[in-house]
């Protein structure tokens, strides 16, 4: 009895791998070897970079915050210790939006903090 080779799905998968490696330089997007690798190791890095992106904007809002309060002489640590004593539900995103963009508006809570 000949062996059964489900050849329909086999050619699908790879397709659909192919698909995903459009638009990759020289052998990655034709060589289907090649492309598997390269589309395995981008959605690696999508994942990861998905992650970091979380940290990233944390990072930047914090930076955006302190220089915000260092204007008005506060530090960091400090600003944010007061505000959350002070039952301000604001979180850093937004602070760091006021701080930007707003700087009466921050100013503003920068002295009822104090």
């Amino acid at each position: 009895m000949p062996r059964s080779v489900n050849s329909v799905a086999s050619r699908a998968r790879r397709k659909k791998i192919m698909k995903q490696a459009k638009g990759y330089f020289g052998r990655r997007k034709n060589v289907w070897t090649v492309s598997k690798n390269a589309v395995e190791k981008a959605q690696l890095y999508a994942y990861t970079g998905r992650k970091q992106k979380k940290r990233n904007f944390r990072a930047l809002w914090i930076q955006r915050i302190n220089a915000g309060a260092r204007l008005h002489g506060m530090s960091y640590s400090e600003f944010m210790g007061k505000v959350t004593k002070s039952g301000i539900e604001l979180n850093r995103k937004v602070l760091a939006d006021l701080a930007m963009n707003h700087p009466e508006a921050f100013k503003a809570v920068v002295e009822k903090v104090k």
